[in-house]
């Protein structure tokens, strides 16, 4: 008896899903979970870190995205948005100019930052009267 056997594959093609989108949840815990930790320049983590390393490490691990080493280059990588535009999860630069930017935060919502910086890993204004605010720029659509 020949017997004949049909196979259907009833599983749906795989598509973008809630858990391999980045959210701007999993990159806000991932930089306050390094709040107090302490700067030094050149430091990328996980213990300490210079500015442009925590954005670097936070969006590796909370958005798995790799984004450029240095402020200067994050900035000039991604698209800018005006300050009345920001969002949860954008990068926010200072410096003298858009050709010298020295300093890099993780906006937060409500003009605060997290930043690194000479007091550690903190939350403050981005309108700090110590910071010259040059732009802001989306790496990503954060959900």
């Amino acid at each position: 008896m020949l017997g004949i056997v049909f196979a259907f594959n009833l599983i749906q093609p795989k598509t973008a899903s809630a858990a391999t989108t980045p959210t701007y949840s999993k990159v806000y815990s991932t930089a306050k979970a390094q709040l107090g930790k302490r700067y030094s320049w050149g430091a990328v983590g996980p213990y300490t870190f210079d500015c442009s390393g925590l954005t670097s490490y936070v969006y590796k691990h909370g958005a798995s995205k790799s984004i450029p080493r240095t402020a200067q280059a994050q900035y000039n990588k991604y698209k800018k948005v005006s300050y009345k535009n920001i969002k949860k999860g954008d990068l926010v630069f200072f410096g003298w100019s858009k050709h010298s930017i020295s300093h890099v935060g993780l906006y937060v919502g409500k003009g605060k930052m997290i930043d690194a910086q000479n007091r550690g890993v903190i939350t403050e204004s981005v309108k700090a009267p110590w910071w010259h605010y040059v732009g802001s720029a989306r790496v990503t659509a954060l959900d």
